[in-house]
């Protein structure tokens, strides 16, 4: 015990000490740096097939094709995790990348039956079956490899983050605009964010930050050698006074995709997004962590929201298809709530609300200037210009 105690207080000594603009020494594996990605959907690249919103034919949003959400050369490792192409983990430059997220995960493994009913959290879990939590997932690739950042995204799952999407978008389709029927004011739902619930969340958010730590010291990392990016989440959908349908009549639903009450849009916002951010800082700033750091992307997608009054469908802005100039500018980062129209593919019901190839490809920027060449960096992450820089990717500044 002495002996642990000892090498727990030199990691993190070394961890403190390490001067600011040196990148950290070599681990195991050794080579070629490595970021890793762990989290839920918002960060493993779910609805990343889509790049802007329409709803005319599909084939004009649709930036990576069917295969968007292999992470094997023939489907997906894990089904259901969608694991795009265009996710963030893959920031380039010589960097290699691995993404053990999945859609559907929370803090810890759920699901033990087949399919999509497997959802990997972060954790330890395997089975007979060889399936895997991402923490070992995460201890096995790092004992092979450098790796220099951890980011990990999780907790909305915790907070059923689908189902209250899904109560808000039923409460407006339900309720007319003169009897409106708030999602925001269902006892279940405000159950959820009780100061009470928030603490057993970052205690769960904290655990899993702390099992990161442990899967990277079990690969033989010292603190000093790599870094935990704790990441915050994006608002997908505007305040109710800068949606750009009204509430009346059924546009927002029907050609929007974003079908809430104003006063449920400003709830999202004030409440939901702030209490899960709140947790992801507050699990951050007590994991008892030193070599943990915050990567705020709140305000990443503001301006580009879900039916977001700066922003529109490409039938909306007389834009043709994704690729056409001025695209990113002019349409929305966030994918539709669809609902008959994802019973048959190419759309999926899970890839609502989430941020899309564009959405996706601003977290990229913003995690490789977080990289900041191996010298890991917090920070908040925010829009910074028109247009796309050299790979490909909207202009973002990390603060």
């Amino acid at each position: 015990m002495r002996r642990c105690m000892r090498a727990i207080a030199l990691a993190t000594a070394m961890a403190v000490v390490l001067p600011a603009g040196v990148a950290a020494a070599d681990g195991p594996g050794a080579g070629t740096p490595a970021v890793v990605t762990l989290g839920d959907s918002a960060i493993s690249g779910e609805a990343g097939r889509w790049a802007g919103n329409t709803n005319g034919s599909s084939s004009k949003v649709d930036a990576l094709g069917s295969t968007a959400y292999w992470d094997t050369p023939s489907g997906e490792a894990i089904s259901g995790c969608h694991r795009s192409k265009a996710a963030q983990a893959h920031i380039g430059g010589g960097v290699l990348s691995a993404n053990l997220a999945c859609s559907g995960a929370r803090t810890s493994t759920g699901g033990t039956g087949s399919g999509e009913d497997f959802k990997p959290g972060i954790d330890f879990y395997t089975d007979a079956q060889g399936r895997k939590g991402q923490a070992l997932a995460l201890q096995e690739y790092a004992s092979t490899h450098n790796v220099k950042a951890v980011v990990v995204m999780i907790g909305a799952n915790n907070y059923g983050f689908a189902d209250i999407v899904t109560r808000c978008v039923t409460n407006w389709v339900t309720s007319p605009s003169w009897w409106k029927n708030y999602c925001s004011d269902d006892s279940d739902i405000t159950s959820r964010f009780t100061a009470t619930r928030q603490a057993t969340e970052t205690a769960n958010v904290r655990a899993a930050l702390q099992r990161v730590a442990q899967a990277m010291t079990n690969a033989g990392y010292t603190a000093a050698q790599y870094t935990i990016l704790a990441q915050t989440y994006w608002s997908p959908l505007p305040r109710g006074a800068q949606i750009r349908y009204s509430e009346s009549g059924w546009s927002r639903q029907n050609i929007g995709g974003c079908g809430v009450w104003n006063r449920d849009a400003n709830w999202a916002n004030d409440t939901v997004v702030v209490a899960m951010n709140s947790t992801t800082k507050n699990a951050a700033a007590t994991s008892g962590l030193a070599n943990v750091k915050v990567l705020d992307l709140q305000q990443s997608l503001d301006g580009r929201r879900l039916c977001e009054n700066t922003v529109g469908l490409l039938e909306e802005k007389g834009i043709a298809s994704w690729t056409s100039p001025g695209a990113v500018d002019n349409t929305e980062w966030v994918s539709q709530v669809r609902t008959v129209t994802a019973i048959f593919p190419p759309y999926q019901i899970q890839e609502g609300s989430h941020a899309s190839y564009w959405g996706e490809k601003a977290m990229r920027n913003c995690l490789r200037q977080a990289y900041n060449g191996g010298n890991v960096r917090g920070g908040v992450c925010v829009r910074s210009a028109n247009g796309l820089n050299g790979q490909g990717e909207p202009n973002m500044a990390l603060q």
